[in-house]
C-alpha cells in the first residue's frame, strides 16, 4: 500500500451572485443567491472533497476536476464527492471521519444543519456518526461577514479500509 498522509485539510469558498439555488452540504438552502462556481459551487462538500484527497495522498480538487474542463460545469458535488470517495477507495482506504465548519452570515443555516450531516454521510457512504457539521459566523468581519460569499473548512481521516471509527 502507498504511503499517506492519513489527515486532510480542505478549504474552499465562494462568492453570492450564482443563479441558484444556495446548495451546502448537498442540500438546498434558501436565499436570495446562488454561489458563482464552476459546479453548483457547493463549498461544504468542496472542503470535504479536498480534505479527503489531501489525507489520501491523492492532490486535490483542481486536479481532478479542473474548472478549465467544460465537463465539470455545473457539475453536482454530490457527484464529485462521490468519484472522490471512489478515488480514496481505490487507494485501499477508508474514511475514518470528517469534521467540517461552514463559515457565513447569512443565510441562517442551523435549520439545515442535520439534513447536511445526513445528505454527507450519504454522498460518503458512511454513518452519520463519523459526520461533523458546524456553523460559525465571522461577526461581521471578511467576505463571509460581509455577507459576500459562504466559506467552508473540513478535515478528513482516513485509515485502511475496514478500519473506522464508526460506533
Amino acid at each position: 500500500m502507498r504511503s499517506f498522509p492519513g489527515i486532510g485539510l480542505g478549504l474552499d469558498v465562494h462568492r453570492f451572485g450564482g443563479p441558484g439555488p444556495l446548495r451546502l452540504g448537498g442540500v438546498d438552502v434558501e436565499h436570495h443567491s446562488g454561489l458563482i462556481g464552476h459546479s453548483d459551487a457547493d463549498v461544504l462538500l468542496h472542503a470535504i472533497g479536498d480534505a479527503l484527497l489531501g489525507a489520501a495522498g491523492l492532490g486535490d480538487l483542481g486536479d481532478h476536476f479542473p474548472p478549465t474542463e467544460e465537463r465539470w460545469r455545473g457539475a453536482s458535488s454530490v457527484d464529485l464527492l462521490g468519484e472522490v470517495v471512489e478515488m480514496v477507495a481505490h487507494t485501499g482506504l477508508g474514511i475514518r471521519g470528517v469534521d467540517a465548519t461552514v463559515v457565513a452570515q447569512e443565510p441562517r443555516l442551523q435549520p439545515y444543519r442535520l439534513g447536511m450531516v445526513a445528505a454527507v454521510a450519504r454522498a460518503l457512504g458512511c454513518p452519520p456518526e463519523i459526520v461533523s457539521v458546524k456553523l460559525k459566523t465571522s461577526d461581521g468581519l471578511g467576505l463571509t461577514g460581509r455577507g459576500e460569499g459562504i466559506a467552508a473548512l473540513a478535515v478528513a481521516s482516513v485509515g485502511p479500509a475496514g478500519s473506522t471509527n464508526a460506533p
